[in-house]
């Protein structure tokens, strides 16, 4: 049971990494600041798999005397408890900071397509003001 409340114990500590990206990268895409945001996605996913890899030890664990839960002492069920408890904390803030990464990347979205938008209909007005036979006298003097 040590080794499970210890993997427990490892996930929760790459969880935390992964709440205080999110808080670092969040404040510069409220900046709008989208430099690194592959970097962002990148690091990301590389935590992502190592708490995979994790999540993997901890079957195999439990695979190994599926009545560990049955033969474990009040202590060792608190700390599982408690090592429960933290992970469902950060799993709700990292939802909670990915609702927000989302709404930052839509309005920057929205924002790009709104000035594409206008430089569209600014291509259009200035075509509007071209005389016709503008070129061709060009081409006519020269």
């Amino acid at each position: 049971m040590k080794r499970i409340i210890d993997l427990m114990n490892e996930k929760n500590h790459y969880l935390e990494k992964f709440y205080a990206l999110n808080e670092k990268e969040l404040a510069n895409f409220m900046k709008d600041d989208f430099g690194n945001l592959e970097g962002f996605y990148e690091t990301r996913e590389r935590i992502l798999e190592v708490i995979k890899y994790i999540d993997g030890q901890m079957d195999l664990e439990q695979n190994r005397n599926p009545h560990m839960a049955a033969t474990s002492g009040p202590r060792e069920k608190r700390a599982v408890l408690e090592a429960l408890t933290i992970k469902d904390e950060y799993v709700a803030r990292i939802l909670e900071q990915d609702l927000q990464v989302l709404a930052c990347i839509e309005s920057a979205k929205n924002s790009i397509i709104r000035e594409l938008q206008d430089i569209r209909k600014g291509k259009k007005a200035v075509t509007g003001y071209r005389s016709p036979n503008f070129a061709q006298r060009l081409d006519e003097k020269a």
